[in-house]
């Protein structure tokens, strides 16, 4: 179950930046920041904003092969097992 993130609004933000940044970067937790009432921006550390843009390009990729085996494109297992092979016995020479 997905945790409700931590609400700030700008003022406080403003006020306490520092320790709002050594919180986000120690919990690893999104922090929404919030302007008259509405949320304005989201926070992250910077680590955990990677692994999100890493998973992010993961699940592109998974969903980009789907659409390739949906279309007949695609290579079969032995064929990029081969390949592999062919890399890997390269890299070794």
């Amino acid at each position: 179950m997905t945790r409700v993130p931590d609400i700030v609004p700008v003022s406080d933000f403003r006020q306490g930046a520092a320790a709002l940044l050594r919180r986000v970067r120690e919990s690893r937790e999104p922090v929404v920041v919030t302007q008259r009432g509405r949320a304005a921006a989201v926070l992250l550390s910077v680590e955990e904003y990677e692994r999100r843009e890493r998973d992010f390009e993961i699940l592109h990729l998974l969903a980009q092969g789907e659409r390739e085996i949906a279309a007949g494109e695609g290579y079969t297992l032995s064929e990029v097992m081969a390949e592999a092979d062919e890399f890997l016995e390269d890299e070794t020479r």
